[in-house]
């Protein structure tokens, strides 16, 4: 190689290396590496204070980067949240509401006062009464409000502060899915799961829930019960103008009810009035609509809750029993709550017979005389058709929750004659065994003798003890040969034992169970079956009573004539009417107990049949008494239920054997005459 040569290649090199920004050609192809800028910032070049003004480059790819990190947050927070399964406790339990029978809320149930209601049963007016007030762009927006997004984070920036600028939705989510705090956090989240649940449930849905939920004061969530509580009527009833005070409620109740004070008057008047004109604005109300509603709604006072305090709830506790079967609602479901009871119970018959046996009690003296003490009333009045109207269940209910109308713990004696005579003229009697039978009438004549022995085609009934067994009369009394139908008339016993024996007990017991009484208090099948070994129930008796009164025909005792969840009905299965006796053999026996006015203190306005119970053994005295409308059962008894369901002795009560003794007939008598006054 040449001196020449060499010296050009070593000077090329050097150039190579002394320039590096020159690159051969071989170089050229192949990749750069290229090192990450710095920003330039503070700026060179610039000097003072231009150091520090970020150049718009700059500004705009922080932006930018900021931006995207914000939408990438966003957007993974948004994928990972869902909406929830579970709502919050109080958000799905409602609570239950009775009804008197004329349709006036009797009682409530529950530890929330709440009714759903579907939106298709609140009227327009009040829809967009809400929605003028807390959302009007609900049907537009997405769940949320871009305004007020920004006056929440002004607000949180601000004072800390992060309530207000929430649509429907966001409020509906707050309140069934989140806490009630107001961290951002929680914030945040309530705005993701309004974004999801408006993509995913209707605006109507949404809407419906919102306003199920929502607090209205007064102890109230949701616009029925708020209607209820603010102005005593059903959601469907409310006009535009009430609407638009019940929506005020929603921006505080505590704030806006009229009742807790004068500011909060001014506030829910100037507020009302505000609703309204929105409610123009937003073209949901016409001007002249408008022009209608010059007068602030008054709501009523607040009132007490119902509570099942007193006899309310023995009538609670009967309609709920009923409502379950008759409605084939398990437990587990009516717990949840939402039910309206329309119960069969009268308002009036209930006072008069709570006072008409409040009277009785004053005229004992626990204090003084040992056979005054654990006494106690089961009265009830059912109508011919089953309807319970009236039941006297005991003292109070909170107090003792065992109801003496509905309990089968004291025989009915000599009360259950009536069923004994049904059955032999419904039946006939045959004197011998497997014999043929016999008619009876009213005029087939018995021995009314006191003491006169049970006999059986083999002869004379032995007990179990070797007793023989005899007919006894009240008082001991004798009447000689005596017609059924005037020893009916003069309640004289012994002729019905024997009957109950020709007829045959087991035709005894199936009259009876056909009139209404329950075979689970049927005593056993001896001659004192005729004589009311059996323990049914006040409300039963005066249901079995009034198959009488109905000609034969029966209809079980129901206490609850409709039933609602929601608005929406439930299928009930009412009780049937089903001929227990023939109308001839019913009416004779109401011919035999009918008592002219004012005999044995009796009053009514017609002709009233009656029967007095006693029992053998003094341990309860009965008094039942019909006309066409109702039958009232009243029975007077002694237990101790401390220490025992056994009857207690009722001898020296009131004092005196009479006193004592007329203390159910007193009661009926008081009470009718009260309802006839």
């Amino acid at each position: 190689m040449t001196q020449h040569k060499i010296f050009s290649r070593t000077a090329h090199a050097a150039r190579a290396v002394l320039a590096p920004g020159k690159r051969s050609r071989k170089q050229a192809d192949r990749p750069r590496l290229r090192l990450p800028r710095k920003p330039d910032y503070p700026r060179t070049g610039r000097r003072g204070w231009r150091r520090w003004v970020p150049s718009w480059r700059l500004v705009t790819g922080s932006f930018l980067m900021v931006t995207a990190a914000l939408v990438a947050v966003v957007g993974i927070a948004y994928a990972r949240t869902d909406i929830p399964e579970d709502l919050n406790a109080f958000a799905t339990q409602q609570d239950t509401v009775y009804y008197w029978a004329d349709g006036t809320p009797m009682a409530r149930t529950g530890w929330v006062s709440r009714q759903e209601m579907p939106l298709s049963k609140i009227p327009d007016d009040v829809r967009w009464a809400v929605l003028a007030a807390e959302n009007a762009d609900f049907y537009s927006d997405h769940g949320i409000s871009a305004q007020g997004i920004t006056r929440a984070l002004w607000r949180t920036v601000g004072d800390g502060d992060t309530q207000g600028g929430s649509t429907i939705t966001q409020q509906y989510v707050k309140n069934v899915y989140l806490s009630q705090d107001q961290s951002f956090s929680r914030k945040f989240t309530e705005m993701l799961l309004a974004v999801k649940l408006d993509r995913q449930v209707s605006k109507d849905k949404i809407l419906e829930d919102y306003l199920n939920t929502s607090w209205f004061g007064r102890g109230t969530y949701g616009l029925q019960r708020a209607a209820q509580a603010y102005y005593g009527k059903e959601v469907t009833q409310l006009d535009a103008s009430e609407g638009a005070f019940l929506a005020s409620l929603l921006k505080g109740a505590s704030l806006y009810d009229p009742a807790i004070g004068p500011r909060n008057h001014d506030r829910a008047v100037k507020r009302w009035k505000w609703t309204l004109d929105r409610m123009v604005e937003t073209g949901r109300l016409s001007p002249a609509e408008r022009a209608r509603y010059t007068t602030f709604p008054e709501p009523k006072p607040p009132h007490k809750p119902n509570s099942t305090a007193g006899q309310d709830g023995y009538l609670v506790q009967l309609a709920e029993s009923y409502a379950k079967r008759a409605g084939h609602i398990s437990d587990a479901r009516f717990d949840l709550g939402g039910y309206q009871i329309y119960t069969t119970f009268e308002k009036p018959r209930m006072a008069a017979l709570t006072q008409s046996v409040k009277k009785a009690r004053e005229t004992l003296d626990p204090q003084q005389r040992k056979a005054d003490r654990h006494v106690r009333f089961g009265a009830s009045s059912v109508a011919p058709d089953g309807r319970i109207l009236a039941v006297y269940g005991g003292p109070d209910f909170e107090r003792q929750a065992f109801n003496e109308s509905n309990a089968g713990t004291v025989p009915a004696g000599s009360a259950f004659t009536p069923f004994v005579y049904a059955a032999g003229l419904e039946h006939g009697v045959s004197r011998k065994r497997n014999g043929p039978r016999t008619t009876v009438t009213p005029s087939t004549v018995y021995d009314g003798d006191d003491g006169t022995p049970v006999v059986t085609p083999e002869g004379p009934y032995w007990d179990s003890s070797g007793k023989m067994v005899k007919g006894h009369n009240d008082g001991n009394h004798s009447y000689g040969r005596i017609s059924l139908h005037e020893a009916m008339a003069k309640a004289v016993d012994s002729p019905f034992l024997q009957l109950g024996m020709d007829t045959g007990l087991t035709s005894v017991r199936s009259t009876a169970e056909a009139s209404g009484l329950l075979p689970s208090s049927f005593g056993p099948p001896v001659p004192a079956f005729s004589m009311g070994n059996s323990t049914p129930s006040a409300i039963r008796m005066a249901d079995a009573y009034g198959m009488f009164a109905a000609h034969g025909l029966h209809t079980d005792p129901y206490s609850v004539r409709e039933v609602t969840r929601n608005g929406e009905p439930v299928r009930l299965d009412p009780p049937r009417a089903r001929r227990a006796v023939r109308s001839a053999v019913a009416d004779e026996v109401t011919a035999a107990l009918t008592r002219p006015s004012g005999e044995n203190g009796t009053v009514a306005a017609s002709p009233v049949a009656a029967k007095e119970g006693t029992t053998e053994d003094d341990t309860a005295r009965w008094y039942i008494g019909y006309d066409r409308s109702v039958s009232t059962a009243v029975v007077l008894y002694r237990m101790d239920l401390a220490k025992s369901l056994a009857p207690l002795p009722l001898k020296g009560l009131g004092g005196s054997s009479a006193a004592g003794r007329e203390l159910p007939s007193r009661i009926w008598n008081t009470y009718t005459e009260a309802l006839m006054k």
